[in-house]
């Protein structure tokens, strides 16, 4: 058995016959005294009137099965041994050993002699896939979609970027049309945006993609194999999980602070020392479902976890322009702690602060890497459409941005606040903190299953990711995302609706259905 910093890459044993097998697998491993205070911290909870304590094995195997299934224990991650475990929450071996057995029976431990345990979901829990595609227009007055955190486009100025763009195109018509990089003009005028940051930043350092997904798809074609590990936040965003699902990478989850505290950088440091993932993927910027706002500090300690490790960091920036408070005071961003771009690759959008039709993003890194991804690109989509890159451009240029930006903030607020209001009325048993900014909530239902609350919301007419989506291997089972995309009277059936779905699954009504795979934008 190999052991390399507390994680297990791919463990074998020996059989008698001298042949190599397969023993055991998993990402990660949980300290006793780690567990121990994570077990502790929900003993805290009050009780409810009239609970009775269930016997200490029990107590013990709900507690872990709960920090599975939140996300606060990853599926995969070595558990302590029995003795260990024991002695760190001062209770008896056999009270340990009772737990792990009711666990294995119930299918979130596996165990193997001399491989230790590690945590699992049980075969039954259909883990989450590729979506649905998003509903069709037609269909949205009988059934209110909150899969997709994506609102209207910002009018008059969609229209004005389109007819700018347009009277722009014609030297543009007599090239080929192709260009890898990007267009110069915008390559410029995203690096300038950059540099009056304070990021210097020069147009060689910029490649423009169609939209964030294809930036970070380019990222693990050439950063990260098949087999590779890539560290994510836990949760994390749907589409981007899925992405890098399908181009073989291993997933290597870091559990996030209660709430929208951020990251938890100690977890961050050891994932990082220990399993030495080739990428790590954040969003620090109102965090995609979260909305946690990661701070200077934390951003600093980030980026020397991931030098010292030889990780590349991967930075998701595309709800980086949407606070919605005025008081909030926005950190610098990831890569000013990186400004050679060795270790930190930036990702901005258009689709998320202007419109997610308008499928404009962009990498931001050193000018070999961009050329690295330059040179990949011509085995993928070539380059990204000319007429739509001329618009942001516009946009840009103008101060159109700028504005078109400010209306995507007021939708956003008026729409959380009301939705906000909304969900305490209608389900006051929900428990969420108001992001500062972004475009999405992050609900624990009370206890009840967010995959069951999706069955039955299509039922009542309401379309919600359930938190299985947001985790790795089945982890958030008690969450919803609901994005800021209604407000109003929508808003309020929107929650009505939910309430609804609430009553079904609370009765068992909608137990044995299988749940929906919504598309997450």
């Amino acid at each position: 058995m190999t052991l390399w910093g507390g994680v297990l890459a791919t463990n074998y044993g020996q059989s008698e016959e001298g042949g190599l097998i397969f023993m055991a697998q998993w990402t990660s491993a949980v300290g006793a005294a780690q567990l121990a205070r994570q077990l502790q911290a929900q003993q805290q909870k009050p009780m409810g009137p009239g609970t009775r304590r269930p016997p200490a094995y029990r107590a013990l195997a709900d507690g872990i099965r709960l920090l599975v299934l939140e996300g606060r224990v990853p599926v995969a991650a070595r558990l302590p041994a029995e003795r260990e475990l024991a002695l760190g929450l001062s209770v008896s071996r056999t009270t340990v050993a009772a737990a792990y057995e009711a666990l294995r029976a119930e299918g979130f431990l596996e165990s193997r002699r001399g491989a230790g345990s590690w945590t699992a979901v049980p075969a039954g829990n259909p883990l989450p896939a590729r979506g649905l595609e998003p509903l069709p227009p037609e269909s949205l007055g009988s059934m209110i979609d909150l899969g997709c955190a994506s609102l209207p486009a910002p009018e008059p100025w969609l229209t004005r970027a389109v007819q700018g763009a347009l009277e722009e195109l014609p030297p543009y018509a007599h090239t080929h049309g192709d260009y890898p990089a990007g267009l110069p003009a915008l390559r410029q005028m995203i690096a300038d945006r950059y540099t009056e940051r304070g990021i210097a930043t020069m147009p060689e350092q910029i490649m423009v993609t169609t939209g964030a997904m294809g930036a970070i798809d380019a990222i693990c074609h050439l950063f990260a194999g098949r087999g590779e590990r890539i560290a994510v936040e836990s949760p994390s965003y749907a589409n981007i999980l899925q992405l890098m699902r399908e181009a073989g990478a291993r997933l290597v989850p870091v559990a996030m602070e209660e709430g929208i505290g951020g990251w938890d950088m100690n977890r961050w440091r050891h994932v990082l020392r220990d399993a030495a993932p080739r990428l790590a993927y954040v969003v620090a910027d109102f965090h995609n479902p979260t909305g946690a706002l990661a701070d200077e500090n934390q951003r600093r300690a980030l980026v020397d976890a991931a030098r010292s490790a030889g990780t590349v960091l991967v930075v998701d920036e595309t709800m980086n322009e949407l606070h919605l408070d005025d008081d909030v005071e926005m950190p610098r961003r990831v890569c000013a702690f990186d400004p050679a771009g060795s270790t930190v690759l930036t990702v901005g959008s258009a689709s998320k602060a202007f419109w997610a039709g308008m499928r404009i993003g962009w990498v931001r890194a050193a000018p070999d890497v961009i050329r690295s991804l330059v040179s990949a690109r011509a085995y993928a989509d070539m380059g990204t459409p000319v007429l739509e890159q001329l618009a942001i451009n516009w946009l840009m240029r103008t101060g159109g941005w700028e504005e078109a930006v400010e209306i995507r903030r007021g939708q956003a607020r008026e729409n959380r606040d009301a939705l906000v209001a909304a969900v305490r009325r209608e389900l006051p048993q929900w428990e969420f903190e108001v992001p500062r900014g972004g475009l999405t909530l992050w609900v624990r239902t009370g206890g009840l299953s967010g995959s069951r609350l999706a069955v039955a919301g299509e039922r009542v007419g309401v379309r919600v990711p359930s938190g299985p989506r947001f985790g790795v291997d089945g982890a958030f089972e008690g969450y919803v995302r609901l994005p800021f995309t209604v407000g109003g009277p929508v808003a309020d059936e929107a929650a009505v609706r939910l309430a609804a779905a609430a009553q079904l699954v609370g009765s068992g009504a909608s137990a044995g259905a299988e749940a929906p795979r919504t598309f997450v934008a």
